[in-house]
């Protein structure tokens, strides 16, 4: 079946843009750690950027991957490119059924449940002539779009980074504000589940700028991300702290 990752992604949607984080741990079994990126982009600069992020069976997400690599090179009338479809919708909606299409492809290959070679992926970006939008999309091959109401995407190991975004996020934060929210949130994730770990793989994307921005690979040893990961820490037990006793 292959290895799982059950790794953690998000996708923050802001006034100014969109800003994208994932881990990069793959785990085939407790001896059996590797690191895998699971963020990629395929880009026309001045015309589109398109910022993908997976999480679950290693084997259909990779699939997934190639062959939108494969047909944004040699595109076919029945599956066209990833670079050539008009708007994100039908980007969300390409994506959609390429991975049904590798779950489906894995499940006669392997002989195996469905539900094995399960995957979910979050795509970005912007195509010229439209907004910059963000889509979640799940392993039957439908999707969900951010809005004001749903800013942002968690996939994987979502729970435990989830209070923080609920809590702090802000559309007009800025894109530093956004990383330490983000950083916040692996931070917690990766404390409390394994599954989970650096090096972080960060991605910026400013709106109207239809050009690949600031990218970043986030290591163990990064200074900044120990600072957060101690300071938040910290932050919370004072907060605890200052919160009276109750009275028994």
């Amino acid at each position: 079946m292959g290895p799982e990752f059950m790794t953690y992604c998000v996708g923050l949607q802001l006034n100014h843009g969109i800003v994208f984080m994932s881990d990069t741990r793959t785990n085939a079994g407790v001896d059996n750690i590797s690191v895998f990126k699971k963020m990629f982009t395929w880009e026309k600069p001045g015309e589109r950027v398109l910022t993908l992020m997976t999480a679950g069976n290693l084997a259909t997400t990779q699939s997934v991957v190639s062959l939108l690599d494969e047909r944004s090179k040699v595109p076919e009338e029945r599956n066209p490119s990833i670079l050539e479809v008009p708007s994100m919708f039908q980007v969300a909606t390409l994506v959609g059924r390429t991975l049904r299409e590798a779950i489906m492809s894995a499940t006669e290959t392997g002989q195996t449940a469905e539900a094995n070679f399960s995957a979910s992926i979050i795509i970005g970006g912007q195509i010229r002539g439209g907004a910059p939008r963000l889509f979640l999309v799940y392993p039957e091959g439908n999707f969900v779009e951010a809005s004001q109401d749903t800013p942002f995407f968690q996939s994987g190991e979502t729970k435990y980074g989830r209070p923080i975004l609920v809590r702090a996020y802000d559309p007009d934060m800025s894109f530093s504000e956004a990383i330490k929210l983000l950083m916040v949130s692996f931070d917690s994730t990766i404390k409390a589940n394994l599954s989970v770990g650096l090096p972080l793989d960060v991605q910026i994307y400013e709106k109207d700028s239809l050009k690949r921005g600031m990218e970043k690979r986030i290591e163990a040893e990064d200074p900044y991300f120990q600072l957060v990961s101690k300071g938040w820490g910290e932050a919370l037990k004072s907060a605890f702290s200052s919160i009276p006793d109750p009275e028994l």
